[in-house]
């Protein structure tokens, strides 16, 4: 009888920054590193992956509490003992926007591989420094995209890749949901997402979001029109005080997109935390093309083929008798989708036992802080703006 090799397991330990947030907990700790954790990763060699996940914030209540309900053996206040720790591998981060770079410039600096919230800076420059200490450190450094691995977009993106569309000639983005003031209704996200100076603001969150999402689907963002609103001048906070919100609640982009092949195409998204959804879920994204289109929203997409395309007669004079959503065929999954979120973990922990970079790193952060900023400079100067390609 033969016998095979043993399999090895390799353990790494993640210090899990800003645990405690909506994020940080909901899809990074609660739907990602604990099941990986039950369950291990294994890798094409056999080697078995573990991890061990260090809770990290400023609340200790909370991180007690958390790691008593998790069974998590530990939990800290003290990020820089974290960071200076030899024994932690990787320092994950989804604190507050302006508290984000520090921490990554001391991680990377400590030789530790760093995986990220956006967007990974307040500034273009501070991100685009960000992408070259990366570099220079040798470390794997990846950022969340978490959106391209929603079933829904996985979907579109196969449709793109078997030339579904013909040529695309455009796309269109519907977002968001009513966040409520606080004043009677808390609200559901927290109070520094609508103050400028604590790093909130809807084009600094969401635009990081849409430039990987326009890369990662059609093509190269090439420029930005955009308007920036705020819609809702007054918001309570967590304690029931009543606040200035200073950052946009919505924003309201066009982007001129170039395809992989040359091709133009034309990219419309609103987003808005001042909105009433009348929509099957909370994103969807249109791609219209000359042989087809297709509807995707987070887990559902549907498509429609040039030769299943009725023919509509307007005429303001008659009710409308056809049901324009029932002529649309849903596109299957054919394989099992997990949590987008785990999905991205999972092939970011195989990067860093590989020692390799991650596909999406840090300077495709950089070019998402870019497109924020553009995009409230163009706000602000009322103009389209060319986005320059990034160098590190």
């Amino acid at each position: 009888m033969g016998t095979g090799h043993a399999s090895t397991t390799k353990t790494l330990r993640i210090g899990m920054n800003g645990i405690t947030g909506r994020m940080g907990y909901r899809q990074h700790l609660l739907r990602s590193i604990l099941p990986l954790r039950d369950s291990g990763l294994t890798l094409e060699d056999g080697t078995k992956v573990a991890v061990e996940p260090i809770l990290v914030g400023r609340n200790e209540e909370k991180l007690c509490e958390l790691a008593e309900l998790h069974k998590v053996a530990e939990w800290t206040t003290d990020l820089d003992g974290i960071i200076e720790d030899p024994t932690v591998d990787i320092v994950f981060d989804a604190s507050m926007t302006n508290l984000r770079a520090a921490t990554l410039k001391k991680a990377m600096a400590a030789g530790k591989h760093i995986y990220t919230e956006k967007p990974t800076a307040e500034t273009l420059e501070e991100a685009v420094e960000l992408a070259r200490l990366g570099k220079e450190a040798g470390v794997t450094a990846g950022v969340v995209h978490d959106k391209l691995y929603l079933p829904g977009l996985v979907k579109l993106r196969r449709l793109v890749d078997e030339g579904f569309f013909g040529r695309i000639l455009s796309l269109r983005g519907e977002f968001g949901y009513w966040v409520f003031e606080g004043e009677h209704q808390s609200a559901q996200r927290p109070s520094w997402n609508y103050r400028k100076e604590d790093g909130g603001g809807m084009a600094t969150d969401m635009f990081c979001h849409w430039n990987y999402v326009l890369e990662g689907i059609i093509g190269t963002v090439k420029s930005v029109s955009a308007n920036t609103v705020t819609h809702i001048p007054v918001r309570w906070d967590e304690n029931g005080n009543a606040y200035a919100a200073t950052a946009d609640d919505a924003a309201y982009g066009i982007f001129e997109l170039e395809t992989p092949a040359g091709d133009p195409v034309l990219a419309q998204i609103n987003s808005s935390w001042a909105v009433r959804v009348y929509r099957d879920e909370l994103v969807e994204f249109q791609v219209d093309g000359t042989h087809g289109s297709a509807v995707a929203g987070l887990n559902k997409c549907v498509a429609q083929q040039r030769a299943h395309t009725p023919k509509p007669v307007w005429n303001p004079d008659l009710p409308v008798t056809e049901s324009f959503r029932s002529q649309w065929l849903e596109v299957p999954a054919n394989a099992d989708l997990d949590n987008g979120f785990k999905l991205q973990w999972e092939e970011f922990l195989r990067d860093v036992v590989a020692g390799r970079e991650h596909r999406f790193g840090l300077l495709s952060a950089a070019r998402g802080v870019q497109l924020a900023e553009l995009g409230l400079r163009s706000s602000a100067e009322r103009r389209t703006l060319d986005i320059p390609e990034l160098q590190l």
